[in-house]
């Protein structure tokens, strides 16, 4: 079979391995958090890795919270103001996990996910994987269950799919979102950066929107990120996508509909680069921009693919 699942159990949790066997192209996934900790292509006689991810399960799980390299984000994206929202002619107060004043990506990016059903083909090497978030927050006391399924095709074709699904009496707030970490090798500021986008969300000093719009144009044309530091959102245009580019390799970086938020992040250590798919705005459940009320016993999906390019 062309298209091979490996599971390694040698860690604290699973590590699996998507294969393509006649390139060598590699996805490795963790159990723990969900994450894509490793996205392999040969390139000049060795095997290149383009995500900037952990060593190991236990470094993950000691320093997930350091950067959020990978992390899955749910069910609320980025930052939360001062923690709190109203929903339901109620507050609530998220408890887990704060950067100063305002509670950060959500409540699972350490989750442990159950595997679930695996694929071997000659077209595609898949895995799913499932959560039930049993309202461990009571900011957030709405029990769900994610499901990733994960899928490795030809030329170097990943694709991570999310779906939701509650069985709440009423319609629950919901955001959703990815934050990996990608390197071309070499300093980000010899990269080239474009995306759909001519639109960003204005921030205050703190990072949270302010309901205003800036005109951004730079990167609708391939643009140096030599100098440039970004941690921003921007509204892709429908179908929109983003390319990541230098002198040797490209990444394609291709949200669905319901990802219409970009949100780049470039580190101090200019070693990587955030691209972050999301399906609302940071603090939407409080202004609203994107936020979804999902309704029960109906399931919702969002879906990211990513392709790897030597040039």
């Amino acid at each position: 079979m062309r298209f091979k699942v490996v599971v390694n159990q040698e860690q604290d949790h699973p590590v699996v391995h998507l294969t393509d066997t006649q390139t060598g192209c590699t996805a490795e996934l963790f159990v723990f958090g969900g994450l894509l900790n490793a996205y392999h292509i040969p390139l000049d006689g060795s095997l290149f890795n383009c995500v900037d991810g952990f060593n190991s399960v236990k470094e993950a799980k000691e320093n997930i919270t350091t950067a959020f390299k990978s992390a899955k984000i749910s069910p609320f994206v980025c930052r939360l103001q001062n923690g709190q929202y109203h929903y339901d002619g109620q507050s609530y107060t998220i408890r887990k996990n704060y950067l100063g004043n305002h509670a950060l990506h959500g409540l699972i990016y350490d989750a442990v996910y159950e595997l679930g059903t695996i694929t071997e083909t000659e077209e595609a090497a898949a895995i799913t994987m499932t959560h039930q978030y049993q309202r461990n927050d009571p900011g957030y006391p709405f029990s769900y269950t994610i499901s990733l399924h994960w899928e490795l095709r030809p030329n170097n074709h990943l694709s991570v799919t999310t779906s939701i699904m509650h069985s709440n009496s009423n319609p629950i707030p919901y955001a959703d979102g990815w934050h990996p970490y990608f390197t071309l090798g070499g300093p980000v500021d010899q990269y080239q950066l474009q995306f759909d986008a001519d639109t960003q969300l204005e921030f205050d000093a703190a990072l949270i929107p302010t309901g205003k719009k800036i005109k951004d144009e730079r990167f609708l044309q391939k643009q140096s990120l030599e100098n440039i530091f970004l941690d921003n959102s921007f509204e892709l245009t429908p179908n929109g996508k983003c390319v990541l580019s230098n002198q040797h390799l490209q990444l394609d970086v291709v949200p669905d509909e319901h990802y219409p938020i970009l949100q780049v992040y470039t580190p101090e250590h200019r070693k990587s680069i955030a691209i972050e798919n999301l399906s609302g705005a940071p603090d939407n459940f409080n202004n609203g921009i994107g936020l979804l009320m999902l309704l029960p016993n109906k399931q919702y999906q969002f879906k990211t693919s990513y392709q790897l390019t030597q040039l």
